[in-house]
């Protein structure tokens, strides 16, 4: 494929990347939603009429993807090959230097903003590798994985109003921690800052009813596309909190996520077999063929000094239960969701030690410390590191990328 937008084979974003998002400028403050193609992205407010369809036109001219969300998949293929074929340089329609002028902006001109109106966020527990190694540290080999572990897609439900976008600065939250086991609760900042790599899935198709469940085997068509995430967390707040619901405030103090959106049809020629499963799962959470891609993710620290360190590389492929059979659970009861939803899969890991998703599993709780570039090391995180997460795909001499996922861990608020 090849457009008339020039870029290099390196680029996040090709021709058949195409991911969304929503965009503003310095001179044009309204929100808007655009595709990222090479360094630019193509204002699909500007261009809305010229696609077929009251529907299509409609949603473009929106200030988030919710309602092109909803369309679902039929009208998200449509909408795909219309746009390839309006950037493919056999098409005029784009190309003449005043029309250009008027569609295009540069990347590095733009604000990115949330991609959707997030009304849930759901995160899950997915990757096998970091369950077994989080339930070795605290549990032993012999009870590493719960009873339930490979029954269902063990998640939580978190809080969606601190989804922030790429950028978005994290401060160090405060909260009760137990220092000395068998002592008595302290308040204070938390001293063992993670970060947690992970991919989600935003929600498509037009909202469920209360009671309605969607089976893993009909779920991928509302499955609309992924980012990639940090999922901040306060180690020493959860452990404390954490018994007997679940993670709470260590967890709803910052979720950083991409701003573009990369669609499913993007990501197809990347499928790779789903991870074996034993026990066979139940009815309701099969389904055929693969689920899982070959995603390669990175994170770095940029240490206050300035100085990176690669921290990990691991891959989504790595994933124990698929984003169908995510879904399934998650409507099995027959919880409703919307357009938007936004569902994590938990901290993804690997087998070996430089794949590992979290810094809890890197520094093996804080017993072997992590050595970086600049002389320093780290057991968790220190204020003023700033942490990026990449995600990318690597076809026949072009990749699909997901763009940025970065944040900086700021000092806590003075009391």
């Amino acid at each position: 494929m090849k457009s008339f937008v020039e870029y290099s084979p390196s680029s996040d974003f090709p021709l058949e990347n195409l991911p969304y998002g929503v965009f503003s400028t310095s001179n044009n403050p309204q929100r808007r939603i655009g595709v990222a193609i090479g360094s630019e992205i193509l204002d699909l407010f500007a261009i809305a009429h010229l696609f077929t369809g009251k529907n299509l036109s409609d949603a473009f001219r929106q200030d988030s993807l919710n309602e092109f969300m909803a369309l679902g998949r039929p009208a998200w293929v449509d909408a795909r090959a219309r746009l390839q074929d309006l950037l493919s340089v056999e098409n005029p329609t784009l190309q003449e230097p005043e029309i250009r002028s008027k569609v295009f902006v540069q990347q590095s001109d733009a604000t990115m903003h949330l991609p959707a109106k997030i009304g849930d966020y759901t995160d899950f527990y997915s990757s096998i590798h970091h369950a077994t190694n989080v339930g070795v540290m605290f549990r032993g080999k012999e009870n590493a994985l719960m009873p339930n572990w490979k029954y269902l897609p063990v998640g939580y439900h978190g809080r969606a109003s601190s989804v922030v976008v790429s950028g978005t600065p994290i401060r160090r939250p405060r909260g009760q921690t137990l220092p000395v086991e068998g002592a008595a609760p302290a308040y204070g900042p938390s001293n063992l800052m993670d970060f947690e790599l992970e991919v989600a899935f935003f929600v498509g198709g037009p909202p469920t009813k209360l009671g309605d469940t969607i089976p893993a085997s009909e779920a991928y068509d509302r499955i609309f596309g992924m980012v990639t995430m940090n999922d901040w967390s306060a180690r020493d707040i959860q452990k404390w909190e954490y018994v007997p619901l679940g993670p709470f405030t260590a967890k709803n103090l910052g979720t950083t996520i991409s701003p573009w959106v990369v669609t499913m049809e993007a990501l197809e020629p990347f499928k790779v077999p789903n991870m074996p499963q034993d026990p066979v799962p139940f009815r309701y959470l099969r389904h055929e063929g693969s689920c899982n891609f070959d995603i390669k993710l990175e994170v770095d620290i940029k240490a206050p000094g300035g100085v990176t360190t690669t921290l990990t590389r691991s891959n989504y492929k790595f994933m124990y239960w698929t984003p169908q059979q995510q879904l399934a659970q998650h409507t099995s009861t027959g919880c409703n969701v919307n357009p938007g939803d936004l569902m994590a899969s938990g901290t993804i890991s690997g087998e070996a030690v430089d794949s590992y998703g979290s810094m809890l599993e890197l520094c093996w709780k804080g017993t072997k410390p992590v050595a970086l570039k600049d002389g320093t090391t780290r057991k968790f995180l220190q204020d003023g590191d700033e942490i990026s997460i990449r995600g990318f795909c690597v076809g026949d001499n072009y990749r699909i990328g997901f763009g940025p996922c970065v944040g900086k861990l700021l000092p806590v608020n003075p009391e």
